[in-house]
């Protein structure tokens, strides 16, 4: 992909437009630079935490380093009318073309289309459900392009057209074409300007309006990923097209942001990157500019209503972030709680995974009644959980803005593709948000439980949409695939495991890695082939399942006595793993552990002592964490009183009916 490099020559022009006193038109031609250029930029602030009281605007300015390749540049302004809960925008969208062949169209997404009607993919799918978030009545929502041109002033209205790659739905307007009058060349770079409005649904889905509430996720028209050959093990460039699905997420190129937001002079605003200059404030209104660079999103979110708090933050690893929180009054006094879980994440994840890259996170914590924005992640932005309590416990207010804040990792800087392989950033950040609640709370996963809720296994790699239901898509993409990682771990060993993910991290910041390239990571780590194991747990979808099958007792009579010989057949009914304990336990309370190198489908163990076998058990201690059906690991070699073995399974399933619920 074409690396682009600063060009100081022109840091007065860039600042201006940074500044927005100036607007900008690039013509189409070669360009490997970007258009922003500020000299003499300000370093991230470097101060020890819990330094100063919280600033009333922060006002900052980009820094010169370039972290990804920069293939998009978005200017936009957005104007909030919060009487018909509208946006009305203006975007300058440049594109440079990442590959070699020559492109004729540009495609974009326009997610709020997917609130449109009962018809859309994304409704279709979620049947209006959302996690526990339910479409509101008569909350619906859209978004129009009202004009789409050339920087020479050619009108590309008529030439837009929408288009379902994944399902042929006609009603679906989520994603389309706009076929250009010229040719675009590896390394030329072409320039729309485009007029659009949203009208915001009550909020479902990441995005919307409760009461003066705003959250504007996916708000703005947004170029899809052309891909050049190599990306993403990609044989062949070409763009990756997706429609806004009821499981999916996103993915998008890394860029730059440049984003002027008009409210209420009473409302405050939080967004990705930082602001650049004071908020210009005029007739009852202000505007306030925001700047992001080497970021693959923008979002932002406003309310007349949020407690405003900033710290500043540094650590061995993360030389300065501006840490700010907006608070619905309700968590008013809970800023130390969020700022606590902020610090341990960004310390400990840039411990981990490398460092935190940008100078600001911003956590925004919603009403109750704008639930369905919270639990989500955007560069450098967060949401937590929406402020139901002002008690909350550690799993509505820690995790919540622990496990977003791992998203920023996973999510933000390598960019994986959660259109088609979600467990990249799911997955991963849930293995993140578990080690880190265990150190930093003592609160661990009840594994088993999680494991045994995993009914329907597929494979990690399917596109998000083709999992079907919400729960059998969280249930792959969160659980199993958070398990596989930690049976990685019980096999390599956390020093071995760490070293992997640091690794993985490290390596493929900024690129949009696949599953191969983990893949590859482990191998080169571990000095050893893992495709057996991948094709059986992660591109296929097994889980493991061991079964104590049958036990036989035989007396035997020796010199001085009768001792007995117990023949135990143990099975494997799903995917191969390496070192099955087993435990042994004779009726005078005697046990013994054994372990099954895995070799073959069926082992028979014979053990001899002085008491029969009572009984064995498989996995005692439940290390096999991708072990899913525990109801068959355990077996007596007599059963005292009849069982009603369905009325048993029955219960079972019961109890993993009601345990889905609280898990999930």
């Amino acid at each position: 992909m074409t690396r682009r490099t600063l060009f100081f020559g022109i840091s007065i022009l860039a600042l201006c437009l940074i500044a927005g006193t100036i607007r900008y038109t690039l013509s189409l031609g070669p360009s490997n630079q970007s258009s922003f250029a500020p000299d003499k930029a300000k370093p991230p602030v470097t101060v020890k935490s819990g330094a100063t009281a919280p600033l009333a605007e922060s006002i900052q300015q980009p820094t010169a380093e370039i972290l990804s390749d920069r293939v998009t540049e978005y200017h936009i302004q957005v104007k909030l009318n919060e009487d018909n809960n509208t946006l009305t925008g203006t975007e300058t969208l440049t594109w440079t073309h990442p590959g070699k062949k020559a492109v004729n169209e540009l495609y974009l997404h326009l997610y709020p289309n997917a609130f449109a009607s009962a018809d859309s993919t994304f409704m279709r799918e979620s049947g209006g459900k959302l996690r526990s978030d339910v479409m509101p009545k008569d909350g619906w929502g859209a978004m129009e392009l009202t004009e789409i041109r050339t920087t020479d002033g050619i009108s590309l209205l008529h030439r837009l057209q929408f288009v379902q790659p994944d399902d042929g739905n006609t009603h679906d307007k989520t994603l389309a074409k706009v076929r250009l009058p010229v040719t675009v060349r590896g390394g030329e770079s072409v320039t729309l300007k485009i007029n659009f409005t949203v009208k915001l649904p009550k909020i479902f889905a990441r995005m919307g309006t409760s009461g003066d509430f705003v959250m504007a996720g996916q708000w703005f028209p947004k170029l899809s990923v052309y891909e050049p050959a190599g990306t993403r093990s990609r044989t062949t460039e070409g763009w990756n097209l997706h429609q806004y699905h009821g499981n999916s997420e996103f993915y998008s190129d890394f860029g730059i942001y440049s984003v002027n937001i008009d409210v209420p002079e009473t409302y405050t605003v939080a967004a990705t990157g930082f602001q650049t200059k004071p908020a210009v404030r005029k007739d009852g209104r202000k505007s306030v500019q925001f700047y992001a660079d080497d970021v693959h999103d923008f979002a932002w979110s406003a309310s007349p209503d949020f407690v405003y708090a900033e710290e500043p933050f540094s650590s061995a690893e993360v030389p300065g972030v501006r840490i700010k929180l907006y608070l619905d009054p309700a968590h008013k006094d809970l800023k130390e709680r969020y700022f606590y879980a902020a610090k341990v994440a960004l310390s400990n994840f840039s411990k981990w995974y490398g460092r935190y890259p940008y100078s600001t996170l911003s956590v925004v914590v919603p009403p109750i009644g704008g639930n369905g924005a919270g639990g989500m992640e955007y560069p450098t932005l967060v949401t937590a959980f929406g402020a139901g309590s002002d008690s909350p416990g550690y799993d509505e207010l820690e995790r919540t803005v622990i496990h977003e804040i791992g998203h920023q990792f996973f999510y933000g800087m390598i960019a994986s593709n959660e259109f088609e392989e979600a467990w990249l950033d799911e997955a991963f950040t849930s293995y993140a948000e578990d080690k880190l609640m265990e150190q930093e709370f003592g609160i661990a996963p009840n594994l088993p439980i999680q494991a045994a809720l995993i009914s329907s296994p597929a494979s990690l790699t399917l596109p998000s949409w083709k999992y079907g239901s919400g729960d059998v898509y969280a249930k792959n993409a969160y659980y199993r695939g958070k398990l596989v990682l930690l049976d990685i771990e019980r096999q390599v060993g956390a020093k071995t495991m760490k070293r992997i993910l640091y690794n993985y991290s490290q390596r493929f910041k900024f690129k949009h890695p696949t599953t191969a390239d983990f893949q590859r990571i482990i191998e080169q780590t571990t000095g050893k082939s893992w495709k057996s194991y991948f094709n059986q747990y992660v591109y296929e979808g097994k889980m493991a399942d061991f079964s104590a099958d049958r036990i036989t007792v035989t007396p035997l009579t020796q010199k001085g006595g009768t001792i007995y010989e117990s023949t135990v057949q143990i099975s494997r009914k799903g995917g191969t793993s390496s070192k099955i304990p087993l435990l042994f336990s004779f009726k005078d309370g005697h046990t013994t552990r054994k372990v099954w190198n895995g070799e073959g489908d069926t082992i028979q163990m014979k053990l001899q002592y002085k008491e029969p076998l009572d009984w064995v058990q498989v996995d005692p201690d439940f290390s096999l964490v991708l072990e899913n059906k525990h109801i068959n690991n355990y077996m007596k070699s007599e059963i005292d009183e009849p069982v009603n073995t369905r009325s048993t399974l029955s219960i079972v399933k019961l109890l993993e009916t009601l345990l889905g619920t609280l898990v999930y």
